[in-house]
């Protein structure tokens, strides 16, 4: 069954349109060391687009890799919300704000 809007696209089917292609993580490495390696620090996009890679994807290889250095907090989901601190083993100058948009009150004004 077709409707007229969707112009001969069967209502109710599932798409066949391809999901995100997993990246060799010899690529991952290799744009995170290039970007790393880099001063100044290269334009994400520009990088990106030269590796044939999605900016974001770059983005956030960037962050995971400055994380796992130790170098970027970590924050992890814990049922849908933001980790708090005392649970990421941070004492509590460090906590992090458990519901988007707060601040801890060492940072509100």
């Amino acid at each position: 069954m077709s409707h007229p809007r969707f112009h001969g696209v069967a209502v109710g089917r599932k798409s066949s349109v391809a999901g995100p292609k997993k990246c060799p993580d010899e690529l991952r490495q290799r744009a995170v060391r290039l970007y790393r390696g880099s001063d100044p620090k290269p334009v994400i996009r520009r990088l990106a687009e030269q590796l044939g890679v999605h900016h974001e994807a770059l983005r956030n290889w960037i962050r995971q890799a400055e994380a796992d250095a130790g170098e970027r907090p970590v924050v992890r989901a814990v049922e849908g919300e933001v980790a708090h601190g005392s649970q990421l083993g941070l004492d509590s100058a460090e906590s992090l704000p458990v519901t988007p948009g707060s601040a801890p009150a060492s940072l509100s004004a």
